[in-house]
This record gives C-alpha cells, structure tokens and sequence, in this order.
C-alpha cells in the first residue's frame, strides 16, 4: 500500500490519520511489514521512481489536517478546495493546482514564528527546524535550491536553463541564493514538515510493531538534483548531455524493449571515491524505512543502455556493472543493513551469483510462475522458493490477482488452476494468497488490491504508460475488522 492509496478527504493518501487507521488494520491483522513504494517527490507521468530527489519527501504526502492542529493552517484554507472527483483515485493536476499554495500558508506561519522566536528563547519546534537544517544540509541545501531554479524556470528541466546555472556554476548559484533566500526557505521547511509527519509515523509503526519496508529506485531521473549536483558521477557528454539512457531489451512481454530513459551512472568515478554516493543514499534510506528494497538489482550485475535519443530500446547493448564490490564497501562503512534486492526479469546466472554472494533475500511473483513469456518462471513456482526470499502476489507493476485471472492466456490460468487447485471464482484471490502463505519464503507481501479481491482497474502500474497510473486509492472503510479477522486467521493458520 503506497501512502498516496490511502484514503483522505484531500485527494491523495497523507501521513494523518488514514495512516495510521491503516497500520492499526495490519496490527490488528496479525501482521509485521507495511510496504511502500518510494516516498519521494514524483516528477514527469507522477511516478515515484521519476524524482527530483533521492533524498526528498512527497511534499503530496503532508497531511494538512495535522498542520491545521499544530496552528499553522485554517480548515477553511484547505477544506473547500475541490482535491478531485473520484474518492478512489488521485487527480494529480489538482494537487498540483493546489498543494503548494495551501503549504506556503503553512510555511508563512511557521515562518513567522521562526522570526519572533529568535529575539527570545526558541520554541522547541523552531529549534527542531534548525537541528534538521543542519543535519540534512548534505542534500537539503542543493534540493532547496534546485527547486528554487525550476520555479524560476517555470518548471523546466535543468538542461534547459541558462549556462551558469545548467553547469552549477558557484558565483551564479550564490546571487540565486542571496536574491530568493525566502523561497530557498520555504523549500526547505516542506521538507521540515514532511519528515517530523514521516518520523512521527515511522515512531506508531514501531509502537504497533509494523516494520515499514522502503523503496530505493535504482536508477534516477535526468531532471533531477542529483545529477544536476553530480553530473561526473553519470555517462553525460560535455555539455551534460546523456551520452546513453537506461532501459530493458526486448523480451515476451514488450516487442521494443522498454526505454525508460534515465542517465547511467560513470561507475568508474563512483569506484574512485569508494561508492560513497552509494553508501550515503543506502545508509539514509535504511535509516528511514526499517528495510529497504532495491529496485532492479540486476544492475549492479550488468545494466543496459541505448544511444539517447532512440525512440525504442531495440538497438542496446549491456554493460558490466560494479558487482560484490560495492557491497563490500557499504558492509565495512555501515554495516549490516537490511535489504531485499529485486532480482526479476531477465536473470543471468551472474545475477544469482550476486544475489547469493550477498546474502540478500531476492523476490519470488507468484503471478510469473504460470508465464510463458518470463524466461525464468520455473524460479517463481511456489514449491521451490528458499527460506531466504520475499514472496509477493504481484508488484506495483503487476496487474491483480483477479486481473490476471482474468486477463492471462487461457494456458496459462489453466495452468495456475490447476497448479494452485483453484475452483471458486469468489475466492480465487484468497486461494493464491494462501497458497503463497504455504510455502517456504521467510516473508509473504500482500498487495492490498489482492486482499480486497480488485480488478485490472485498480492496478497500480503498466509499465511503458502514462497518464493513468499511480492513481489507485482504497475506498474508505473497505479495510474492515472482518477483512483483519480473515488475514489473521490465514496467518496463524500457516504459523507465520
């Protein structure tokens, strides 16, 4: 369940009370792990793995009934607003319409307090405000003004800005900051209110002994302050041009491959300096969530590129990446971390070499098990999974349960009816849910459209479109106490 699923009257999913009703649904439920998708903000087709920042929260996600409690907004300065239509899905141009200005409100508050406080002794949320400041300067500083410099920009990308500021130019980018410091601020104290909203959450899951399972992108946007800061760090041309974008060859599910279009990374600078971009995103990140997924680990094995500009992904080729040695290097910097590593599509045997050397548990979609067109559908029949795995329903990217029933050739449901010794229609998404609870896997993840028994229309994602993804909301009142009751018992019911 991503945070933007959640139910609220302000169009989207926010850190305020639906959360927090949701991690009571799962506690009551018998469960330990809340999923997410990435917290980040979300740029072009509103997907969380297209970001202005690795390190930035969803400004979306601030709950605003929260901020009217702590005295920095007026109901009626939110409430009337029409957030969109459908209770059900976000309308993400009317957030955008209206989000920021009713969060300028609240930062002008704020603000202002911040000013009168400091002829006398700070208050302790002022105080708060300067300590997150200081501690996040690493990445708030740049984000704060990234941001600044696109609104400057009327929204463009950073490619398209004037020279001195397209190349970080130092003189140039201090003028910015000394002429818009007010704005630089602002930025700033979004985050301030994104992450004291996140932590205070984080702190009830932890009362509730729900762990949160985070998403780290492997990749990251063009647009986006961490290659505008760090332009050595990514395959780009003199002029900051990408010399070759990332994305997927062909393969059963996609004639043309799959150009996503993201920079890749100039591995040989990262190994200069010991990963630390790596280390530092990694380090923060598992501090936020409580486990952190890495979305296409295969990655780090071998990645693949197409010449920037193509129009399809047909013409690549694939590159070696900076394999074990990377996570030799965040074990002896940080530690031992907790992390899954998404491991799907195309999986070489160097690939499982990797996965095994680091002793990550890898993902297991039960949905693949009856594809044809997935290379390595063997690896997701249930009665082979190891201990050492995730077992999902299906991803973010997946269509339901019922909608692949529906949806999936007609071999391939026969196959999984008979397989998973489905009968009733009503009940089939249960009956693969249990199925799932059966087997060997350490961990079983639940999509909450498959709980609820959705279809096609409710899916979160189809990969390679844009325009109506992301926008799943549950409807209010539909995570009920029979619904827990009915989870918990097929919890116990396989002793996990």
């Amino acid at each position: 369940m991503h945070i933007s699923s959640l139910p609220s009257p302000y169009g989207i999913g926010t850190m305020g009370k639906e959360a927090r009703e949701f991690v009571d649904f799962l506690a009551r439920a018998g469960q330990s792990f809340w999923q997410t998708l990435p917290i980040c903000p979300t740029s072009y087709g509103d997907s969380p793995y297209q970001s202005y920042s690795t390190y930035a929260g969803n400004p979306y996600f601030i709950d605003l009934d929260i901020l009217e409690e702590k005295g920095l907004l007026k109901k009626d300065e939110y409430k009337d607003i029409l957030w969109g239509l459908d209770p059900e899905s976000v309308d993400y141009g009317k957030i955008y319409e209206n989000r920021f200005s009713v969060l300028e409100k609240a930062v002008d508050r704020f603000q202002s307090s911040n000013i009168l406080n400091k002829a006398v002794n700070l208050s302790e949320e002022v105080r708060s405000y300067h300590a997150f400041c200081k501690r996040n300067a690493y990445w708030l500083e740049d984000y704060a003004l990234f941001m600044t410099l696109k609104n400057i920009h009327e929204g463009k990308s950073w490619m398209e800005w004037e020279l001195p500021f397209r190349n970080h130019e130092k003189e140039a980018l201090e003028t910015v900051i000394r002429k818009n410091a007010e704005e630089i601020t602002y930025w700033k104290t979004i985050q301030f209110f994104f992450f004291r909203q996140w932590h205070a959450l984080h702190a009830y899951c932890k009362e509730k002994k729900i762990r949160i399972i985070g998403d780290m992108p492997f990749y990251v946007a063009l647009d986006s302050v961490d290659v505008w800061a760090h332009p050595e760090l990514f395959l780009l041309d003199e002029d900051h041009n990408p010399v070759e974008v990332a994305g997927v060859p062909p393969d059963g599910f996609s004639a043309d491959g799959q150009l996503w279009g993201n920079p890749v990374y100039r591995w040989s600078e990262h190994k200069k300096n010991g990963y630390q971009w790596w280390i530092q995103k990694i380090d923060y990140l598992c501090r936020e969530y409580d486990i952190l997924r890495i979305d296409h680990f295969r990655g780090f094995d071998s990645f693949y590129t197409v010449e920037y500009g193509s129009t399809t992904a047909i013409d690549g080729k694939w590159n070696p990446g900076p394999g074990i040695e990377i996570f030799d290097q965040l074990k002896r910097s940080v530690g031992f971390r907790e992390i899954i590593a998404e491991d799907l599509g195309y999986t070489t045997e160097t690939v499982k070499k990797l996965l095994k050397d680091t002793g990550f548990p890898g993902m297991k979609i039960l949905q693949f098990a009856f594809d044809e067109r997935d290379e390595n559908s063997h690896d997701h029949r249930p009665h082979l999974y190891p201990s050492n795995c995730i077992a999902y329903t299906g991803t973010h990217d997946n269509d339901t349960l019922c909608g692949w029933m529906e949806n999936a050739s007609g071999e391939n449901v026969e196959y999984a009816k008979d397989y998973l010794r489905l009968v009733d229609p009503e009940t089939v998404h249960w009956d693969m849910i249990k199925a799932l609870f059966a087997t060997n896997a350490d961990t079983v993840i639940v999509q909450t459209q498959d709980l609820l028994g959705l279809g096609s229309d409710c899916r979160m994602n189809t990969p390679s479109t844009i325009g109506s993804n992301w926008c799943w909301r549950v409807k209010r009142g539909a995570l009920d106490d029979r619904l827990a009751e009915k989870l918990r018992h097929v919890t116990r019911l396989y002793e996990r």
